[in-house]
């Protein structure tokens, strides 16, 4: 029988049973078990454009987040009094607030690209979201870095002094509640993408990043040398939600559609980077290494971003892997 003889019958049977409404049978019509090859979508390209980031954007959600999570701990040190904390904080939010639009505009070429997205408000887009939370956060975190230092100083006296005070504690206010955002919406946004990956992982997205972004803002704080038991126990918090986000990435698989988060390169680069993250600290933390279960937490906070990127970079161009997540 001739190959399209033999492709005739299989048409023919594929008319007959769609006839009378029953389910399709048959190699081929299940495309994520099929003969689609590998890494060949339509006409040799991929299904979906996978992403085309370089490294400046896992350096952009790494540094995002620690510098987003750092004015909450900021917060934490003007209300329980605790200045010198507050000061390096706030030190670590402005660097977040340079950095971060820095490594944006290396990433989309020239500045007035990033100028652009602020020209309208898309509330419907995660990266117009994104670049507005950025914009305000900065607007917040250095007027309330400058205005403590004035205010910590005694540059001035008198009323004065009172009312930089004040407006460093309201900006401080102001920057932790965009940086909870800037910590955040990362995950959101490449959630919100068709990359089967991240699709598949939105929930879980949002979370991992704030944690580790919190947990990375902690540990760069006890590295300056700040070994304060409440900064202990969220480094300890942080690693544990980070060691059960690992267990459940681990449980809920969903075969081909997701196993760039398993395998290869970028499957090793997101379990090494769970494992410095969460148990490694952990051991650390508890064995009296505190110093080194910080540097662990932020080796790991990076290597995940990075791991996440190529892991959406390897599913994205996975045919097998797209159809399947729409399954």
């Amino acid at each position: 029988m001739s190959a399209d003889q033999n492709f005739e019958e299989r048409l023919e049977t594929w008319r007959r049973e769609a006839k009378h409404g029953d389910a399709l049978s048959g190699r081929g019509v299940d495309v994520a078990g099929g003969p689609i090859p590998q890494h060949v979508g339509y006409y040799g390209e991929a299904v979906v454009r996978p992403p085309v980031w370089t490294w400046e954007i896992p350096l952009y959600f790494f540094v995002g987040g620690a510098g987003g999570m750092a004015p909450l701990l900021a917060c934490a040190g003007l209300l329980f009094g605790y200045p010198d904390l507050t000061r390096a904080a706030l030190w670590i939010t402005v660097a977040g607030a340079i950095i971060s639009p820095i490594l944006l505009i290396m990433d989309l070429g020239r500045p007035r690209l990033f100028l652009n997205m602020l020209r309208v408000f898309k509330y419907r887009s995660p990266m117009s979201v994104g670049a507005w939370i950025l914009s305000m956060f900065g607007t917040c975190a250095v007027p309330a870095c400058i205005a403590y230092e004035l205010h910590f100083h005694h540059f001035f006296s008198g009323g004065f002094d009172s009312f930089l005070s004040i407006a460093a504690t309201l900006l401080t206010i102001g920057a932790a509640f965009w940086g909870l955002g800037l910590a955040t919406y990362t995950g959101v946004l490449i959630g919100a993408t068709v990359v089967p990956a991240w699709f598949l992982h939105r929930v879980l997205l949002p979370i991992h990043f704030g944690t580790a972004g919190l947990g990375c803002a902690v540990a760069l704080l006890t590295l300056l040398g700040f070994q304060l038991r409440p900064l202990f126990f969220l480094l300890m918090l942080t690693a544990i939600i980070e060691t059960l986000l690992w267990i459940w990435l681990e449980i809920d698989k969903h075969g081909a559609a997701d196993r760039a988060l398993h395998a290869g390169r970028s499957g090793w680069l997101i379990r090494a980077g769970e494992l410095l993250c969460g148990p490694l600290p952990l051991i650390l933390g508890l064995t009296n290494f505190v110093p080194w279960a910080a540097l662990s937490f932020l080796i790991g906070a990076l290597c995940s971003r990075f791991g996440w990127i190529s892991a959406g970079r390897v599913s994205g161009k996975d045919p097998e892997a797209v159809f399947a997540s729409q399954a």
